[in-house]
């Protein structure tokens, strides 16, 4: 009778820490959404002006093509995609895993081999997108030149470069004749997501930031709407 009860335990076990996982996992990331880093910052009166757009599952930075001095073309040529227009003064830049990105064009694409590269632990790369009008992002946030600067040095920090210190193209069409992925740095998971990139690009800016937030909904909360004056 004992090892009939200890047989019958070891499902209800198994359940249980199959519920427990994805529960602990959302608790963690409402936490770690909770508690700010650079918990004093203030957003200055003037300043450059970068936009967070959201999917609703996924967020880019969206940055000036050329601000303060540093310029994204001598590094990202718009030759790299498709068809860029000559006004396309903003860029989008996402961080993700590998397969997720230049498997799944749509949401549709995804497959339990992509969720497990994204969970597991995967290779990132970089997607950059040429836009001439940012105003379609979900939040704004005006930065001082300096948090400007570290924040484009910690974006391109994300970028694996090559032995002339050129960013390494990925072969791919890309989505669409606007944007082009590259190799990136590090790994993507289920802790480093491509929304806690983001975060934490915003936060080696200096930048208030989440301590951890692998969703959309823990990051742009914490930022003023896009349609707000900027």
């Amino acid at each position: 009778m004992a090892r009939r009860r200890r047989k019958t335990r070891w499902p209800r076990r198994l359940a249980l820490a199959l519920i427990a996982i994805p529960a602990l996992y959302l608790l963690a990331a409402l936490i770690g959404a909770l508690i700010p880093v650079n918990a004093g910052w203030r957003e200055p009166d003037q300043g450059v002006t970068v936009y967070l757009a959201s999917n609703g599952i996924h967020v880019d930075l969206i940055l000036p093509a050329k601000a303060d001095g540093l310029d994204w073309r001598s590094i990202l040529p718009t030759s790299d995609a498709t068809d860029v227009p000559a006004d396309a003064n903003w860029i989008a830049f996402g961080a993700g895993e590998r397969r997720v990105y230049l498997e799944t064009p749509t949401w549709g694409d995804i497959t339990p081999r992509t969720i497990w590269a994204a969970t597991s632990g995967g290779d990132r790369v970089m997607h950059v997108e040429w836009t001439n009008d940012p105003t379609y992002a979900a939040r704004v946030i005006r930065l001082t030149p300096s948090q400007y600067r570290r924040l484009w040095a910690a974006i391109r920090a994300g970028f694996a470069l090559d032995a002339n210190g050129r960013s390494i193209r990925v072969d791919h069409p890309g989505y669409g004749p606007r944007d082009a992925f590259y190799d990136g740095v590090g790994k993507a998971s289920a802790i480093d997501t491509c929304n806690q990139w983001v975060a934490s690009r915003l936060r080696l800016a200096g930048v208030k930031a989440p301590l951890w937030s692998p969703f959309v909904q823990g990051l742009v909360w914490r930022y003023r709407e896009a349609d707000q004056s900027t």
